[in-house]
């Protein structure tokens, strides 16, 4: 960060004006394409359980309710709205992340997360192509397995490590002591972000797919070679993740299945368990239609628009001037 008086903001006009002209980009794109825009909660009575997540709470004074969170994402709210009939829909959010803070990362920052009724996976991976493609002129993105890729770039198969092997080859990062309480999901999350992830994206995008079922919380499930994988995707340009996205999963049951494990491994990690959002899981015993989403960071895909370094030049207050 520059020495800057703090009152003044880190980005500068010209990159306001095109965060201005990537709002307007995107709700054209939607526009054309008949979908609805939505605003829902930035304060929610609930916050999410995964374990990669942190929350900010908030203290709320009105009847009946004494407390909730900021939003780490729409999510939950969106896939109410669908369940009630909205269709297709999109949303310009702001969501706040406890505990992230570097030169990608800002505590509250801007999230598009759209929800496209009837598509699959792959249909809506070609949908975020023409909206990331038409913004920054670039080529099509590849895609490639995650397993291909950690084979590639790791030189080990992630289906078939064992876990003893897994922590040895991570010991490069971290003392045994502290991985001895790290999961097999939390070693490979080291080893994408420190090995494969700065590969990806850097001759041409790509998408990444084919996650273990594991790491997809709500994502539907199908298998590969005998390995459940997850219909997820994330699209990686220059090894910067931009969006991460579902072939939504509908079952109530399941859902439930993986939230008391998400809080099952909260427990292990000594975080503290978070409660279910049943009014969320109602909205899945109601019906919720088939669809796919995903959410794309737009202060990343403006970083990369304007070649910014740090997601401070792109946001007219980062957290320390707020």
């Amino acid at each position: 960060m520059t020495d800057q008086p703090v009152w003044q903001p880190t980005a500068s006009r010209d990159v306001l004006k095109s965060r201005a002209q990537l709002l307007a980009y995107v709700r054209g794109f939607f526009a054309q394409r008949q979908v609805l825009e939505v605003e829902t909660p930035v304060l929610g009575r609930h916050g999410v359980t995964d374990v990669n997540l942190d929350g900010i709470p908030a203290s709320v004074n009105a009847p009946g309710i004494t407390s909730g969170w900021l939003q780490t994402s729409p999510e939950y709210h969106m896939k109410r709205l669908l369940a009630a009939g909205s269709g297709s829909i999109f949303q310009v959010a702001r969501v706040f992340r406890n505990g992230e803070r570097g030169r990608r990362h800002n505590p509250e920052f801007s999230m598009l997360e759209w929800y496209r009724e009837g598509f699959d996976d792959r249909q809506l991976m070609a949908e975020v192509a023409d909206l990331v493609c038409g913004w920054l002129g670039c080529k099509r993105p590849l895609v490639l397995a995650y397993r291909d890729a950690v084979q590639a770039y790791a030189g080990f198969d992630p289906m078939k490590v064992s876990d003893r092997d897994l922590a040895r080859y991570c010991e490069q990062w971290l003392e045994p002591e502290q991985l001895a309480g790290m999961g097999r999901d939390a070693c490979l999350d080291l080893v994408m972000s420190f090995v494969v992830e700065p590969k990806l994206g850097v001759d041409a995008p790509v998408f990444l797919t084919r996650y273990p079922a594991s790491q997809a919380a709500l994502a539907r499930v199908s298998d590969d070679d005998g390995f459940a994988v997850a219909h997820r995707f994330e699209l990686y340009i220059n090894g910067l993740e931009l969006c991460n996205g579902y072939w939504e999963l509908t079952d109530p049951q399941e859902q439930r299945q993986r939230f008391e494990a998400d809080n099952r491994q909260r427990r292990a990690a000594g975080k503290p368990e978070m409660a279910v959002d049943q009014a969320f899981l109602d909205a899945l015993d109601a019906g919720l239609p088939e669809s796919s989403g995903v959410a794309l960071g737009l202060d990343r895909l403006l970083m990369l628009k304007v070649g910014a370094a740090s997601i401070e030049e792109v946001l007219a207050f980062p957290v320390e001037r707020a």
